[in-house]
């Protein structure tokens, strides 16, 4: 579990420290002032990843030059820098060269965000996200194959639209593409396979209603392989100049009582199939690694009424560290808290004394 967070020059924070409690925290604040901030430290700290930007200056405090964050983890001292040229890493003082290296000493995380609605609501490319999220967590080769379908494609997709004549070429990039594409839905599918009956146990404790919740793989081309399909379709990626089928265009398909929850669903319900959703990650990566996930829990509040938000907080597992954000706690009874609640002013975090 994470010990001890401090923060340099990221995002608002010029410095920051603090001692976090092993169960987790509540930490109440208004907002633009920080909170989703320390938590994206924590989740880049852990992953490598941002649930905010693909990019990593964003995170760097404007008119700085670098940006570092360090973590004590389960006695392990993480610590990374960033500069405009390079991202260092280090364990424990020991530099360490690769992100596959780094990842593999780390901690599994499960982010929930006020914004995770796109997981229904929206295209495919948030679902997408989602499994590649926990993927990467969950099995070794998952990270390796989205890694190299990723860079694969972006070369075919060059030639598309750069070097359409050159027919060999694209079959050679085809062919290769194909492979770790193939490899990369039959992981999705095998993921989405322990994923569902989670999702389903989740979703029934979290909405205390007797409905049926399903979520099912839905490639993007019928066909049962991919460099087959992508020959036979060549000339119209070669009209679009981009790949048109793939592991970048699946997509899953949420279904609530039989129909599409995006369609059909109310805003509660489909924010309580996202929480059980992210709630099958943590059971799942608990299974997975051994070790209960680092919830970052980001305002998720807002469109849940009190009754589904306290059955929220007694579904996350207790012997997990989950660090949650709000900007009002009034709605929870302080006799049913389980976790320090502290107040985030000027930049600190506060321990905050609760009447009631």
């Amino acid at each position: 579990m994470l010990t001890r967070l401090k923060l340099m020059n990221f995002r608002c924070y010029s410095h920051f420290s603090w001692f976090v409690p092993e169960q987790g925290a509540i930490i109440i604040g208004d907002n633009a002032r920080g909170k989703t901030s320390l938590l994206e430290a924590i989740c880049f700290l852990l992953r490598l990843q941002s649930p905010r930007t693909s990019r990593l200056q964003p995170m760097q405090k404007h008119g700085t030059q670098q940006f570092g964050v360090r973590g004590e983890i389960s006695g392990q001292v993480h610590r990374l820098l960033w500069n405009a040229e390079s991202l260092d890493l280090q364990i424990n003082g020991e530099p360490i060269n690769d992100h596959r290296s780094y990842l593999s000493n780390s901690w599994p995380v499960v982010w929930l965000g006020n914004d995770d609605l796109t997981l229904v609501r929206t295209g495919a490319d948030a679902r997408r996200r989602y499994m590649d999220f926990v993927g990467a967590q969950w099995h070794p080769e998952y990270r390796l194959s989205l890694f190299n379908y990723r860079k694969i494609l972006k070369t075919r997709n060059y030639l598309l639209k750069h070097k359409p004549g050159d027919k060999l070429q694209l079959d050679t990039w085809s062919q290769m593409l194909a492979v770790h594409g193939d490899k990369l839905s039959r992981l999705r599918n095998e993921l989405l396979t322990l994923l569902c009956p989670h999702i389903i146990q989740a979703y029934a404790h979290i909405s205390g209603q007797a409905e049926h919740i399903s979520v099912e793989y839905q490639a993007s081309s019928a066909s049962n392989s991919l460099y087959d399909h992508l020959c036979n379709e060549l000339d119209r990626d070669i009209r679009y100049g981009q790949t048109q089928t793939g592991p970048h265009r699946d997509d899953l398909l949420i279904q609530l009582n039989g129909n599409p929850a995006a369609q059909f669903a109310s805003e509660g319900q489909q924010r309580s199939i996202c929480i059980a959703m992210k709630l099958a990650q943590s059971a799942l990566l608990c299974e997975e690694t051994g070790r209960p996930p680092i919830h970052l829990i980001d305002d998720v509040f807002g469109e849940l009424d009190p009754s589904r938000r306290l059955a929220f907080i007694n579904a996350l597992p207790p012997d997990s560290q989950s660090i949650i954000t709000t900007t009002q706690l009034q709605w929870m009874p302080k006799s049913q808290c389980p976790y320090p609640v502290f107040t985030l002013a000027d930049g600190q975090l506060h321990p905050s004394i609760r009447e009631s």
